[in-house]
């Protein structure tokens, strides 16, 4: 008997096409255009022909800013999600599409319409990526201003999400809409649905969370979670052990909640050329201004003159802390700590300050030939690591070319990946249950 707890598991794949970034190489010749449909059609379409779950399309409702400036080194702007992925649907037939939709700044009403249009007019193969906000230059964008604290943001989600799955069980079984009030401590909702019910029931239900309070919410409402956990085994099944647990704590079953890590793939012929390509590719998306970019945000202050090629600076930062609503990605990290840990390694290893950054990196998914990735990946889904992974390509539109002509193939001859879909809505290609609120009466088990 196999000691593997899942030795028949599937791997299941996503796309993420991100907006908000340093890890694409834009400076490549191949890199396509990030507000031109074409570069979305291609990726999606390849995506569809390598059988992969879903298309996940990051957004942002304002420009990055850091330090009350722009940050230049972003995509100058991305079209609305749901118009995007609506446009998709009409090129596409079975890969679902998920749209990122803030709960901050958006309303329950009108925005369950939307994604219930979108849910309807692709045939139920629409997802919500129900995220929140706390950066002070998107609020400035609304008229409620400002932003929501860490725990409060989350108790607008629960909320909004709730709201939401009423609008959507609103309209019911024999197609009659039926007035609905929905009433909490953050919104109000009264209206009655006009968009009728998809064959998936809702939209799928994602959510990236990575904090106790994410973790939480994921485990009460959600029905993917993704995650940064996609590099490293042992951290990786750590972090579906604990979804697990809180998942069964919610009093759902713990596969109810499918775990896809973020992650990205550098693929050549052998091992020994996928770690070069590896190399290349992080030198490539740690780019002079990158780096100058990213040690600033330590810093808290614009070092772009700097020489990207000289010493890192001698002074600490005079700041206590950089928050995240200024545009750093290191909560509760002291930057002096950082700084200082930095610098010492730069002086000890005889580091540049672009030499230092790109070190600093953390190393960002599988590298090696498709059959060794393909052992690795079905690894982790077989013994409970992940369901399976949201590829973040370093390179688009061509970026996940050699996933589908190479990887997909050599996941197919071990048993590890679908040959054809086996249905038409993203709930069954993730192998999901019906809807929550569709199961409050029945057994969670089914």
């Amino acid at each position: 008997m196999s000691d593997v707890p899942r030795p028949d598991a599937q791997v299941h794949l996503g796309v993420f096409f991100q907006g908000v970034n340093h890890t694409t190489v834009w400076s490549d010749p191949d890199s396509g255009s990030q507000t031109d449909f074409e570069t979305f059609r291609r990726v999606v379409q390849t995506a569809e022909r390598g059988l992969f779950d879903a298309f996940f399309l990051g957004e942002g409702l304002r420009l990055r800013e850091q330090n009350g400036r722009l940050h230049d080194l972003d995509v100058v702007g991305r079209p609305d999600a749901i118009t995007q992925l609506a446009a998709l649907a009409a090129v596409t037939e079975r890969i679902g599409l998920v749209a990122t939709q803030n709960v901050t700044y958006n309303d329950p009403a009108d925005l369950a319409r939307r994604l219930a249009s979108l849910d309807v007019l692709s045939g139920g193969r629409a997802a919500w990526n129900v995220v929140t906000t706390d950066n002070a230059w998107t609020g400035e964008n609304f008229r409620r201003g400002g932003w929501l604290d860490h725990t409060q943001r989350y108790e607008r989600a629960a909320e909004f999400v709730q709201a939401a799955q009423a609008i959507w069980d609103g309209w019911t079984d024999d197609a009659r809409p039926t007035p609905v009030h929905h009433a909490a401590t953050t919104l109000d909702v009264e209206v009655t649905p006009t968009v009728p019910r998809s064959p998936q029931g809702h939209p799928v239900l994602f959510q990236a969370g990575d904090s106790p309070d994410g973790r939480d919410f994921a485990a009460r409402h959600a029905e993917v979670i993704f995650s940064a956990h996609g590099t490293d085994f042992d951290d990786a099944l750590r972090f579906a052990d604990d979804v697990r647990a809180r998942t069964r704590a919610a009093g759902r079953p713990e596969d109810d909640v499918k775990i896809l890590p973020g992650t990205q793939f550098v693929l050549a012929d052998t091992d020994a050329e996928a770690r070069d390509k590896a190399r290349w590719v992080k030198e490539q998306q740690v780019t002079p201004a990158t780096a100058l970019s990213l040690l600033g945000q330590v810093w808290g202050e614009d070092l772009s003159h700097l020489d990207p090629d000289g010493p890192l600076p001698a002074h600490d930062p005079v700041i206590e802390s950089v928050g995240e609503t200024r545009g750093s990605p290191r909560r509760g990290v002291s930057p002096v700590d950082v700084a200082r840990a930095w610098r010492a390694r730069a002086e000890a290893d005889g580091l540049s300050i672009r030499q230092l950054v790109i070190a600093q990196e953390r190393e960002r998914g599988f590298v090696g030939s498709p059959q060794t990735v393909a052992d690795e990946l079905a690894r982790w889904v077989r013994n409970g690591a992940s369901d399976g992974f949201n590829i973040t390509p370093w390179l688009v539109p061509s970026g996940l070319d050699d996933v589908v002509e190479l990887l997909v193939p050599a996941l197919q001859e071990r048993g590890a990946y679908r040959t054809t879909y086996e249905g038409t809505t993203l709930r069954e290609h993730l192998g999901l249950r019906a809807p929550l609120t569709h199961r409050l009466t029945a057994d969670t088990t089914r």
